[in-house]
């Protein structure tokens, strides 16, 4: 059975959406902060690897002298569909970092101590 890249990598795609989501919906909330820190982590990686997608061109023009392509006039498609999933990627991950460190911030912010109010004067008692 001959599978496409684009199957195998489909299939991983949504194995590890179904993964992650069983795994995150099983944590218990008192290890929810560092489960946050670790996908900010991850996002952090994965703004890298799709800024390293939207910048060159993955896909050499004269790749389908080298390789064997079935579409070759795609090749022009492709490259242009990996730099918007690319720049998809990069606002989506930014968005869940920025996110994910205001959480943060509000939740610390939680235990930080209470100002102390200004003396107010004390009502006369009648």
């Amino acid at each position: 059975m001959d599978l496409s890249p684009l199957t195998i990598l489909t299939v991983f795609f949504v194995l590890s959406g179904l993964i992650g989501y069983f795994v995150v919906w099983g944590v218990t909330p008192a290890l929810h902060t560092p489960l946050m820190a670790v996908t900010n982590a991850i996002s952090g990686i994965v703004v890298v690897a799709a800024i390293m997608v939207v910048g060159p061109d993955i896909l050499d023009p004269d790749v389908c002298t080298a390789l064997p392509c079935p579409y070759p006039e795609y090749t022009g498609v492709l490259q242009w569909s990996a730099r918007i999933l690319g720049f998809l990627a990069v606002v989506l991950c930014a968005i869940n970092i920025f996110g994910g460190f205001a959480i943060t911030s509000r939740m610390l912010a939680m235990f930080k101590p209470k100002a102390a109010k200004a003396s107010q004067p004390a009502t006369p008692a009648e």
